[in-house]
């Protein structure tokens, strides 16, 4: 049986030059950075060639980049230790209603437990935040706003750039998760003018385990973890080296890839689009038309449901997503379709189609055609269902 992967917004493979850059650091080269003979200084050049890779691709300076586990760690330094840092300036935290769950959980935990304000911004249909919007809530108690750069369930670019000039021109702190931006599109943060960026390895052919969190030169977190010096003191504990040469070989391997990868993966998902909307015209494609990642298609198919429609998919040997990966299992609807206006019939039925590197025609062609029978055969029973009841 053929199989076909179209989940790379959950997590893409290793990328071959990734791979070797990593093998080295399982084996021979195994100092901890911290030391100071020469097993460790070899540890420690590879960390601060992989700090200055990374901050190449985001247009950082390598001083202002940060290591941490992942995205999820990375965001959630961000949120908690700019608001808690900030407490006595203010206690109101602003966040668009189509975050990832590692910033709006870590919201719910500073409103929960320590007294802070959060205000959900809304999004208009094609999940975009109106700058009015967050002009509209910015006051004296607001000591940190944070807006996903591109979403992980409909690829929906944000205008990151005016809103944290909004931000800046206030003496506001604005953060933005870029999990699912960097490595696919070009990401700048002097040009989009943020102080906090979060990045993850694994959402752009790197290891699992690793991710940075940009910490614009000046601005002062209190960090999640007491420990060591490690990492300016922001995040301490020893550093996972291998997984960060893996991040900085990716950030190489994106500097030189990214263009013409992503326009072919741009097209593929041109092609993925116009198919299912010329065998179903019924079919509802979510996310802005224009501004989204090149890679993310996310569509409900009427009268489907989602987890039922992924379940037969997998069946034919295609991988693809409900949404978020950290969600799946979940039976709630997706916060992020009922933000943009959907019902919770529409959500539930909302499968996400992401592809690759790897993506070939030949994949795209074979969705197109295990597609067709597998709705019918659900929409046949779903109606028989809904007869006998």
């Amino acid at each position: 049986m053929r199989r076909v992967y179209l989940d790379y917004a959950a997590t893409t493979p290793l990328h071959p030059e990734v791979r070797g850059a990593m093998e080295p650091f399982f084996g021979s080269i195994f100092g901890n950075p911290s030391s100071i003979h020469s097993f460790g200084r070899e540890a420690r050049l590879a960390v601060e060639q992989a700090r200055q890779e990374v901050a190449a691709l985001i247009g950082a300076d390598p001083a202002e980049i940060v290591f941490t586990s992942g995205g999820t760690e990375a965001d959630n330094l961000a949120v908690l230790g700019a608001a808690r840092l900030r407490r006595e300036k203010g206690r109101k935290v602003v966040v668009s209603a189509v975050e990832h769950h590692a910033v709006l959980n870590a919201c719910r935990h500073l409103e929960r437990r320590e007294g802070f304000e959060v205000v959900l911004l809304p999004v208009d249909g094609h999940g975009r935040v109106n700058p009015e919007e967050l002009l509209r809530v910015l006051d004296g108690q607001t000591v940190l706003v944070s807006v996903i750069l591109a979403n992980n369930e409909t690829g929906t670019i944000q205008p990151v750039g005016e809103l944290a000039r909004l931000c800046r021109e206030r003496g506001v702190l604005f953060h933005t998760d870029a999990v699912q931006a960097v490595g696919h599109i070009p990401v700048n943060v002097r040009e989009l003018g943020v102080d906090l960026l979060s990045l993850s390895a694994h959402k752009f052919y790197g290891p699992k385990g690793a991710g940075a969190l940009y910490v614009r030169r000046g601005v002062r977190l209190e960090p999640l973890f007491q420990g060591g010096g490690q990492e300016r003191r922001i995040r301490p504990g020893t550093e996972n080296v291998a997984g960060i040469v893996g991040l900085g070989a990716a950030c190489r391997v994106a500097a030189r890839e990214m263009a013409e990868r992503e326009s072919r993966v741009a097209a593929l998902r041109r092609r993925l689009e116009e198919g299912i909307r010329r065998l179903f015209p019924e079919a509802r494609v979510n996310g802005h038309p224009e501004e989204r990642l090149p890679g993310i298609l996310n569509v409900v198919f009427p009268g489907v449901e989602g987890e039922a429609l992924l379940l037969n998919l997998d069946l034919k040997g295609v991988a693809a997503s409900a949404g978020a990966a950290c969600s799946a299992g979940s039976v709630e609807p997706s916060h992020v379709l009922l933000a943009m206006g959907l019902s919770e019939d529409l959500a539930h039925g909302a499968v996400r189609f992401s592809l690759g590197r790897e993506s070939r025609e030949e994949d795209v062609e074979h969705v197109l055609e295990v597609l067709p029978p597998i709705l019918e055969r659900l929409r046949r029973m779903r109606a028989v269902g809904e007869a006998r009841a």
